[in-house]
């Protein structure tokens, strides 16, 4: 397992600060007062999950993330697997806006049986995205991606989740389905004659776009105060398609691509 420099600088940031404080913090039952201003959540997040597309070997990820909204208004449901969003139309049912993804390199340090393959460098994925509430516990959300950096191509992801709130517990679970143009999957899961050649135990292979895969991701919150809360979850995907077929998948990686997670959040208001 391969740990990214980025959780380092998580943990230095979380040692900062005093036991005693961070116990105050945590059990406080003071809830958020502001009228006007924002709110502002401050997450850190450790993440696991394949070391890149395809892969049979996990890797591990820390890193902060920062998000803000109006004060007076609720915090929308947020599933893990979505990407960093701000929306710029909103309404009680549906919101559209702009989204944006990091996409790990593949590297042979990942594996040493990627020998002859061709670095992928890290990409990073604008685009846009909507969601719909059709029921009150149920969300649709679709993003729509491009990447630049490690590939150029454009993807997809759709998701569907049931949301319930337990007292202090939130759960949610749905299906999820990727798709993936052939600049997309051909970076990842392709392979070149000169690769076949140098690697010898791929042989060449061209896959087109479509479907990359079908899952599934489950979370469960819990509300420690109005400030603090925490979240656990987990990720499967399962690779279909050219994806699937491919000779990197077949001979050293997997079509089963689990992932999992923890957050803790932070919430205080802010007035400018």
């Amino acid at each position: 397992m391969r740990v990214v420099p980025s959780l380092a600088f998580l943990t230095a940031v979380v040692a900062g600060s005093s036991m005693a404080q961070a116990a105050d913090l945590l059990f406080s039952q003071e809830p958020i007062q502001a009228s006007s201003g924002w709110i502002v959540t401050v997450k850190g997040n450790l993440r696991v999950g394949p070391s890149y597309p395809g892969s049979d070997e996990f890797s591990f990820i820390g890193y902060p993330s920062l998000s803000v909204r109006r004060a007076g208004t609720v915090e929308r449901f947020s599933a893990p697997d979505d990407g960093l969003s701000f929306s710029f139309l909103e309404e009680s049912a549906f919101r559209i806006g702009v989204v944006g993804r990091f996409v790990g390199g593949r590297y042979l340090q990942d594996n040493r049986e990627l020998f002859g393959l061709e670095k992928i460098d890290w990409a990073v994925e604008p685009g846009v995205f909507v969601e719909y509430w059709p029921l009150e516990f149920l969300r649709a959300r679709a993003e729509i991606r491009r990447g630049f950096g490690g590939h150029e191509g454009f993807v997809a992801d759709f998701g569907l989740d049931a949301v319930q709130r337990f007292g202090a517990f939130t759960v949610s679970i749905g299906p999820r389905l990727a798709l993936g143009d052939s600049e997309f999957t051909r970076t990842y899961f392709g392979v070149t004659p000169v690769e076949a050649a140098l690697n010898g135990q791929v042989t060449p292979y061209r896959p087109s776009g479509g479907i990359t895969s079908v899952g599934a991701t489950g979370a469960i919150s819990y509300d420690w105060s109005q400030q603090w809360s925490t979240t656990a979850f987990v990720t499967y995907k399962r690779l279909v398609g050219d994806a699937a077929d491919s000779p990197i998948v077949k001979s050293f990686g997997s079509e089963n691509q689990w992932g999992f997670g923890l957050t803790a959040s932070y919430s205080f208001s802010y007035a400018p």
